[in-house]
């Protein structure tokens, strides 16, 4: 599957629904929870066990350039190509005085 901005994405193996901000600039499957997300299937149900991704974080590959906003909490942990996303951070807001 084509992984491009705007998909909405989801897997049977967890709740996690994201968005994709950018898409990847290389190929490769993202997934989450052990399982490939796709647009066509309804998101399942979470597992007893796994790393709890957030609503409304977003999380990054910087080697491909993805970039995928969490619009549903679900459990993963979500990898792309094999290498897991990790938290965004903030960029840090300049000194005012």
């Amino acid at each position: 599957m084509t992984i491009s901005t705007g998909n909405h994405l989801r897997t049977p193996a967890s709740a996690l629904e994201v968005v994709v901000v950018k898409a990847p600039d290389t190929g490769g499957e993202l997934h989450a929870a052990g399982a490939p997300m796709t647009t066509d299937i309804a998101a399942g149900q979470d597992p007893a066990e796994g790393v709890p991704l957030q609503m409304g974080k977003r999380y990054v590959h910087p080697e491909s350039g993805l970039e995928v906003l969490c619009v549903k909490p679900g459990v993963g942990p979500m990898t792309f190509a094999g290498e897991e996303l990790s938290l965004k951070s903030a960029k840090p807001l300049p000194a005012s005085d």
